[in-house]
């Protein structure tokens, strides 16, 4: 899998944050205190891989699979704590699976814009500072037929690890004060409505902790993607801490 367009962007040099997170909630946005909330998880997108000697990320398709797995027995876990229903989107197949891809990438690009343009500034648009308006449109609706669901939860996590070449290289350079980027580790999470197709929270870390292919690891990484999740009433917001 190819680095996504977000990672490339904010792993630059250029690219230096005084916080490594931003959350940010459409105003006024809340859940029904009443009745139920149900929200659609669509498949984590997942890639892990290790890095080469020189840097190149090579991913590796048994550690995605682990990954992705550790991840979604996290979220099932992490749903309780919420008073929410997390129902995982079934298998499609045919147009219905084309229509979930095709979407998948969609809010992909919607979600690079807002990272790039809203929550680190890096290229700030004048019309979209005062208030936070993205949107699916309203196709997105479909989804909600698809996944017995009001509401639609992306997920999206890279991380790179050094292989045993990678380090030594990364320690030989440091003896002439060659900086090299170390390992990445690096997700989002989106929280979009259904019925309007609007993004209404999104949550995303460029540094991130947590070995997503061990149980500890993603339940870690599950609490930092949901840090900032909208509650309903009556629950307490859990803050993590770097």
């Amino acid at each position: 899998m190819a680095i996504a367009a977000t990672a490339a962007l904010l792993l630059t040099p250029a690219a230096s944050f005084a916080e490594s997170r931003q959350s940010l909630t459409k105003e006024a946005f809340a859940f029904p205190a009443q009745g139920q909330v149900r929200v659609v998880l669509f498949r984590p997108d997942v890639s892990v891989g290790e890095q080469s000697t020189g840097g190149l990320d090579q991913p590796n398709a048994g550690w995605t699979e682990q990954a992705r797995e550790q991840l979604t027995a996290a979220l099932g876990k992490a749903q309780a704590e919420r008073n929410i229903e997390l129902k995982l989107m079934p298998e499609l197949t045919g147009d219905d699976a084309k229509l979930m891809s095709d979407y998948r990438k969609l809010f992909k690009t919607v979600a690079d814009s807002v990272i790039k343009h809203r929550l680190f500034l890096l290229d700030p648009l004048p019309t979209k500072q005062e208030k936070f308006d993205w949107t699916l449109g309203e196709g997105a609706s479909r989804l909600g037929a698809l996944g017995g669901g009001e509401y639609g939860l992306f997920f999206y996590t890279m991380d790179s690890y050094e292989s045993g070449s990678r380090k030594l290289a990364r320690l030989l350079a440091s003896t002439i004060s060659e900086e090299q980027p170390s390992e990445v580790n690096m997700g989002y999470a989106g929280l979009v409505d259904l019925k309007t197709g609007d993004l209404v929270w999104i949550n995303v870390d460029v540094k991130m902790a947590g070995d997503v292919r061990t149980t500890e690891g993603a339940s870690l990484r599950i609490g930092e993607l949901l840090d900032g999740f909208p509650v309903r009433a009556g629950i307490k917001a859990t803050k993590v801490k770097k």
